[in-house]
């Protein structure tokens, strides 16, 4: 099988679970966080980083690479990994949000989407079978459904009516995988859609266990619902998602997010946050999110986080990286990115001891107490 999913522990008081998720390249410990590399590049960080990091499997963009520099361009040269040279395990998305987020620049039919390029203007059309088609030149590990991201806010009858395109285009990918993908290394997961609906998030859920995927996603959260519906919606269908396969929601979100949705069954993360942060100077501690533009922090000889063991930490004061940020130099990206990395996946693996050592429950309720005032567009 080219994915196996093994669960280990299950915490007693929560739905949170400990496993692995094996793929020809890689073993995974879940819950996991996936840095996401957009354009075969985690940004800011080279892959000897990301490695002493110790990223079992980060996410590339179906979108942006098949803008540039093109699917067959890389599958030409022997694929994603190859290309990037990366040889643990690659998600990569359907290209599904980022069409989403092109507003008139798309139109939606049936076929597929047609679209504008936000590159040059040139029009573009991605389908189910195109992108299941750029997703297997790529020779990710493991390949999403083509889906439609339902928007928020929307009303009842538009997102079934989404959620009826997704299921269309989710037994239309898995043909088209199923004839064409490399079924000793490449797997495929459905994704869930429906709103902050539980009835359509049900419907959806059926829809895609009758055509059967190797893992189950959760999207279109954490697209302007309020933060208790994101996490009402994840309570409810997160468990219902097979107990067997591995459990994705895609997109979310603050290291808050993740323990939250840990708690609720949840397997998978991802989330530009970390990278997209530090490049505005946003770094991730664990006494809150600091914003190193702030006037106090260019005299603090402190470390960014007293509490942290990166590399950055260790080094370097908040002074030094002030300074960094404030003069726009590159370093700065390097050094946050690299230190929000190591907070999102050294949270993960302090996830998996509480859960491995069966203290998940104090773990959580000691999260919650030190972080239930902290949100991610709070200030300091």
């Amino acid at each position: 099988m080219p994915l196996e999913f093994t669960i280990h522990t299950r915490d007693a008081g929560t739905k949170a679970r400990l496993g692995t998720v094996k793929t020809t390249r890689s073993e995974i410990e879940t819950p996991v966080f996936m840095p996401v590399g957009t354009a075969a590049t985690v940004k800011a960080l080279t892959q000897d980083m990301l490695e002493t990091l110790d990223a079992r499997i980060i996410l590339g963009n179906t979108y942006h690479l098949f803008l540039r520099p093109g699917h067959d361009v890389i599958g030409g040269l022997g694929g994603l990994h190859k290309f990037m040279a990366w040889n643990r395990s690659i998600l990569t998305d359907s290209g599904g949000f980022q069409v989403f987020s092109l507003g008139d620049l798309r139109k939606i039919t049936e076929k597929g989407v047609e679209f504008r390029s936000h590159l040059d203007g040139s029009k573009k059309f991605i389908s189910p079978e195109v992108s299941m088609d750029i997703q297997i030149a790529l020779g990710s590990d493991i390949v999403m459904c083509f889906d439609e991201c339902t928007p928020y806010p929307a009303t009842f009858e538009q997102v079934q009516t989404s959620l009826e395109l997704t299921e269309r285009w989710a037994k239309r990918s898995r043909d088209h995988f199923n004839l064409h993908a490399d079924r000793e290394r490449q797997s495929l997961f459905g994704i869930v859609q429906g709103g902050v609906h539980p009835e359509l998030r049900k419907r959806s859920l059926d829809g895609l266990v009758e055509i059967g995927f190797e893992g189950y996603a959760i999207g279109g959260l954490s697209v302007g619902e309020e933060k208790h519906q994101m996490y009402d919606t994840t309570e409810y269908i997160a468990p219902l998602l097979p107990d067997d396969k591995p459990r994705y929601l895609m997109g979310v979100g603050t290291p808050q997010d993740l323990v939250e949705s840990v708690a609720r069954g949840v397997d998978m993360f991802d989330c530009v946050m970390p990278t997209r942060n530090a490049r505005n100077g946003s770094v991730f501690t664990s006494e809150g999110k600091l914003n190193l533009r702030n006037a106090k922090y260019i005299r603090d000889d402190g470390p960014l986080d007293p509490n942290c063991s990166c590399r950055v930490c260790e080094r370097y004061s908040r002074a030094y990286l002030s300074h960094l940020v404030r003069t726009g130099e590159i370093l700065s990206s390097i050094l946050c990115t690299y230190h929000n990395i190591h907070h999102y996946l050294d949270l993960m693996r302090r996830v998996r001891h509480a859960l491995r050592s069966g203290t998940f429950g104090e773990f959580l309720a000691e999260y919650r107490r030190t972080f239930q005032s902290i949100q991610e567009s709070s200030p300091e």
